[in-house]
């Protein structure tokens, strides 16, 4: 028996053979040609050929896994119409009297190692992308099919690392987990993992893809980030028992569905979900949520070519309204920069981003944009319980000056005739300057919902990107937990609900000490609702808060 660890993507137990993925590397050869030309002509029938598969993959992924993590097959073929690729690739071609083949391996490999030299890790990320567009042209140029995994039963994929394309082509019914040797947490092959709910391993750098391992029996244990190689009994009786007791609670959490989310002793919390777009909303109804608790709208931005209008952001907040029958829907406004980017914003470039020039600071000092987007907030409040979250606060100045916007808003709106709601406005407490001064906003707004991922960053002044730093990075530090009930407890001071939207929120340890805190809401990814509703039915609060006293 073999045991090897990796990072875990998605929890769960898999057990089954194991089968070595090997990418199948083109070998291209430096030829040279006669008519540029003709060999231009060659590589723009192949890069139609690869736009053509993106988007049948784009489709696909779609369907599976939502608009936001299909986005990516949407920037591979943008990237195919980069002018810079495609000029290198021309280039290469016309001095050099080269094939094609050639011409796109040269300009992968450049293009590849200037990113992966960026300090960025987005751009880092987009290294991968340039290899998987240029494998797939260069797979269409040689005649073959581009890389895909395929079984005829089900089987766990090792692989050294696996492209978007390959991961959203798996077959989740012949796939029963995947484990690679490279990989990032923050990879689109790791969110489409986690979205496709498929037990996964990535960065588990001593496993070998070689006979060693192909054909044997594996276990891939998701929960402790472990692969067993070749299993002796004990390991497989045990692992077959975890397996069965996961499973179980998974059948056990369906019975949870409607009822109320309330402790032992009569304590009441609001269990909502996170949404990155409409196409979330069936795994909203089908996980119970009793609302959404951040519906992250710059995705609206970011899916675009242009500037959304009035009018199309606003049949997407009523869809959600109309959709949500009544229950609390807090849409967070625009909230790009840092590591989402929109080309036609035209922003420059930051040292710093995260410290920069983004969320409420755009929409402040581009009030044109924020206005277009409050007036189809607005109107669409007229269709059901809407709420709006402003990120990124860090003064009661910033406030005040979000309200003189929003009476522009409210008095064009009456003035024009159009049909509007005044919803519910509340702030992200995401800054430590928030928190600080969370006695004094609490004054001006009806809600808070703490962004625990950017308050531990800025708190702890740790780029919550940057791998290198994940020995370091503590969500559990005790500032950040001081700082989310000093919130808390300002907020109920005033009379307003405080609640929590980023990924502590789904942290189960946690759950009881939100509980004592008092938080009033926590929002967290569909599929975490069930499991948390469940401890909170488990829990009395005045006696946990006892035990901790003792």
């Amino acid at each position: 028996m073999q045991v090897y660890n990796g990072k875990s993507v998605f929890g769960g137990i898999a057990i089954g053979k194991i089968s070595v993925y090997q990418k199948g590397e083109q070998q291209v050869k430096r030829v040279k040609i006669a008519d540029a030309d003709a060999e231009m002509e060659r590589y723009a029938v192949a890069k139609d050929a690869a736009v053509e598969q993106l988007q049948k993959l784009y489709d696909k992924a779609l369907k599976e896994v939502g608009e936001a993590n299909a986005a990516i097959f949407e920037i591979h073929q943008m990237m195919l119409d980069d002018d810079d690729y495609n000029e290198s690739v021309e280039n290469i071609i016309r001095t050099q009297m080269v094939n094609a083949e050639y011409a796109v391996a040269a300009t992968a490999d450049n293009f590849a190692q200037m990113f992966a030299s960026m300090d960025d890790d987005y751009m880092k990320e987009r290294a991968a992308d340039v290899k998987d567009i240029s494998e797939r042209l260069l797979a269409i140029l040689h005649g073959a099919d581009s890389n895909k995994v395929d079984t005829n039963e089900p089987v766990i994929i090792v692989a050294d690392d696996l492209a978007p394309s390959e991961t959203v082509q798996l077959d989740k019914d012949m796939v029963l987990s995947f484990v690679t040797v490279h990989g990032s947490l923050n990879s689109h092959t790791a969110i489409l993992a986690r979205t496709m709910a498929i037990p996964a391993l990535i960065g588990t750098e001593a496993l070998p893809l070689d006979a060693s391992v192909d054909g044997k029996l594996g276990i891939v244990d998701g929960f402790n980030g472990k692969i067993y190689v070749d299993p002796d009994e004990n390991i497989l009786t045990e692992m077959k028992a975890k397996q069965q007791e996961d499973l179980e609670k998974k059948q056990l959490l369906q019975t949870l569905k409607g009822k109320e989310n309330i402790t032992l002793d009569g304590q009441k919390v609001m269990l909502y979900a996170n949404i990155g777009n409409i196409k979330d909303l069936a795994t909203v109804i089908q996980n119970d949520a009793g609302g959404i608790g951040l519906f992250r709208s710059e995705f609206i931005y970011l899916e675009r070519e242009d500037y959304p209008t009035e009018e199309e952001q606003f049949q997407i907040y009523k869809t959600v309204a109309e959709t949500m029958a009544g229950k609390r829907v807090i849409i967070r406004t625009l909230d790009i920069g840092a590591d989402k980017q929109c080309d036609y914003f035209n922003m420059e470039h930051e040292e710093n981003p995260a410290l920069g020039y983004r969320a409420i600071r755009i929409c402040l000092t581009r009030p044109e944009i924020f206005k277009t987007q409050l007036r189809a907030l607005f109107r669409a409040s007229a269709y059901g319980k809407l709420a709006i979250m402003y990120p990124m606060i860090t003064s009661v100045k910033e406030v005040h000056r979000i309200k003189e916007i929003v009476e522009e808003v409210k008095a064009e709106l009456t003035e024009q005739g159009i049909e509007f709601a005044i919803p519910e406005q509340g702030i992200m407490i995401e800054t430590p300057a928030a928190a600080m001064v969370s006695d004094e906003l609490a004054k001006e707004v009806d809600f808070f919902s703490v962004g625990t991922n950017d308050l531990t960053q800025y708190t702890l002044a740790i780029d919550r990107q940057n791998t290198k730093l994940d020995e370091f990075y503590d969500a559990h530090h005790p500032a950040v937990l001081r700082m989310i009930a000093m919130v808390a407890e300002n907020a109920h001071k005033a009379g307003i609900w405080a609640g929590i939207c980023g990924e502590l929120g789904a942290d189960t340890t946690l759950t009881q000490e939100f509980l004592a805190m008092g938080i009033d809401e926590l929002s967290v990814s569909p599929g975490s609702i069930l499991p948390i509703r469940k401890i909170v039915l488990e829990t009395n609060v005045t006696d946990y808060k006892k035990r901790k006293a003792e």
